[in-house]
């Protein structure tokens, strides 16, 4: 057989995908001699992957003596139509420079936008770990990644083990300057803002040069997930002063939870006086603005004001009714919550658990056990909600208040919750109030076998040995305290004066306004014992 005709056939073989005969004119060419032969080789290599058959192609790639362009273009689209973009770019990579042609091109940069939505495939289904490896390899095989290509694997970087991912694309982020764009510096100050890095965030948030909104936006965020409120409010303060930018709704929402944080109702009026005068506040408002304000208003002591505003919302979701229901339960308005929670039902509104969180919560500050104990059946029977930690800390927390310790603690080991430490908690300081000292002892060992994750278990049971004058127990709750090099969490207290939060802590005078205050309170402290009638 002549090699034109050979070739003729390997061709026709390779359109129709006829891998047997394909593979039976190759044992031909190696009996005839020709495997050498540059133009056989490629035309068995085309036909090897048209039919998906990579390694062959591969084998015969390698072992050929001489490769052209055809040779080149071959293998690399037949990677790429195989789904293999990594090794297409690889040996993409390996040509000359001055080799390629326009079809290579077209190939190379097709697997490159191939490896690209697998990198972003694996980020959307968590795998982090192996869409990292696969960036490394796209950065060692001379590939320059774009913002495109970090922000998805940045987005996902969420658990503590993607921390050093994060840095280290962060680092590729700094060289590449990407890091002062928009785009790839918000989520990077999202990103920092989950492990609670406000200090990296807010290096990061400075650094972009043309800050868009959503910049403000996801800092303001960050600060409040750091619990840092105050710095919330100051860079909000900014963006309107000294940027003149114009707050949107996920701004106001943002500032009214850091005036939440920090308890200042005048903040949170200010920016409610700024939202009529921006005409932000009409009946088609943004839900979550509303939401926000009720919040506010409940948090910073003016539930009055939070009901009025709710009752003016021309419409309600279900997080607003939870919103103001957690207000009646910070204030302990447990009938309130109640009238609250019958007003739902009149209007078919379906409650979730943290409706019944924020129900339970209400009724225990109130004391209401049988009210208490009856929604929670209900929540169970009637909605099929299943009780979490947080709706059996209530009820155990409910039952502990009224005496009822021994109640308590059987509805914790009924809902399997009898190693959980909020739990444990609420009833052993129902047990110190109570004097309760056999269920007493039996929790504090529970939760002390859990984790030494607080001293709060010491100090709950030291105080309940003393309530009995059971000296010997409290020196030795007191001894475990100091072997276990936990610190009991010191005490302060928050007051707002003029717009200014001030902190208060246990044991430590070092304001700078101290001799006032102190002269102050002899003066009280004189008062007391003359006119105490007056208050």
């Amino acid at each position: 057989m002549r090699p034109e005709v050979l070739s003729s056939i390997l061709h026709k073989c390779s359109k129709t995908r006829a891998f047997r005969y394909g593979f039976s004119l190759h044992a031909v060419a190696v009996k005839m001699g020709l495997e050498s032969n540059v133009i056989i080789s490629n035309h068995v290599l085309n036909m090897y992957a048209k039919c998906g058959k990579m390694e062959f192609a591969r084998q015969v790639f390698d072992d050929m003596p001489e490769r052209n362009l055809v040779s080149w273009s071959a293998m690399i689209s037949g990677y790429d139509q195989a789904g293999k973009p990594l090794e297409a770019i690889e040996l993409f990579a390996r040509m000359k420079v001055d080799l390629p042609n326009e079809f290579v091109f077209a190939s190379a940069i097709s697997a490159c936008a191939s490896l690209s939505a697998v990198n972003i495939g694996l980020v959307e289904h968590e795998q982090v770990e192996k869409a990292f490896e696969m960036f490394k390899l796209m950065i060692q095989q001379g590939l320059v990644p774009n913002h495109f290509t970090l922000v998805p694997l940045l987005g996902n970087c969420s658990t503590t083990d993607n921390l050093r991912i994060g840095m280290e694309l962060h680092c590729e982020a700094i060289k590449l300057n990407l890091d002062s764009i928009p785009f790839v510096g918000n989520v990077l100050i999202k990103m920092y803002s989950k492990f609670t890095q406000i200090e990296e965030a807010e290096k990061i948030f400075w650094s972009i040069k043309e800050k868009d909104m959503i910049s403000w936006n996801t800092f303001i965020t960050a600060c409040n997930h750091a619990l840092d409120h105050a710095k919330g409010i100051i860079v909000f303060k900014n963006m309107i002063e000294t940027h003149s930018s114009i707050p949107d709704e996920f701004t106001y929402t943002s500032a009214l939870s850091s005036c939440s944080g920090l308890t200042s109702s005048l903040l949170g009026r200010q920016i409610h006086g700024n939202l009529i005068r921006t005409r932000f506040i009409n009946h088609d408002m943004d839900i979550g603005i509303a939401n926000a304000l009720i919040n506010m208003y409940a948090k910073c002591g003016s539930i009055r004001y939070a009901v009025t505003y709710f009752n003016q919302m021309s419409f309600h979701n279900l997080v607003s009714w939870n919103t103001l229901m957690a207000g009646f339960a910070n204030h302990g308005l447990g009938k309130e919550a109640m009238g609250l929670f019958k007003q739902m039902k009149g209007l078919h509104i379906e409650p979730d658990s943290v409706t019944f969180v924020a129900l339970l919560a209400a009724l225990n500050h109130t004391g209401l056990v049988n009210e208490g104990k009856f929604y929670f059946n209900e929540m169970m029977k009637t909605y099929g909600i299943t009780p979490n930690v947080e709706h059996v800390s209530c009820i155990v927390d409910l039952l502990g208040r009224s005496r009822r310790v021994k109640e308590a603690e059987e509805y914790m080991e009924r809902f399997c919750f009898e190693d959980d430490p909020v739990v444990l908690g609420c009833l052993l300081s129902a047990c110190r109030v109570h004097g309760d000292l056999v269920i007493g002892k039996r929790t504090a060992g529970r939760l002390l076998k859990i984790e030494e994750i607080s001293s709060s278990p010491f100090v709950l049971l030291s105080n309940l040995y003393a309530s009995e004058s059971m000296w010997e127990g409290v020196a030795d709750a007191r001894k475990q305290l100091k072997d276990s090099l936990l610190k009991k969490e010191v005490g302060h207290s928050l007051i707002e004066v003029k717009g200014c939060v001030e902190k208060f802590t246990v044991g430590r005078i070092c304001h700078s306004r101290i001799e006032e205050i102190l002269g102050v309170l002899k003066v009280l402290s004189f008062l007391d014992h003359d006119y105490s009638w007056c208050y």
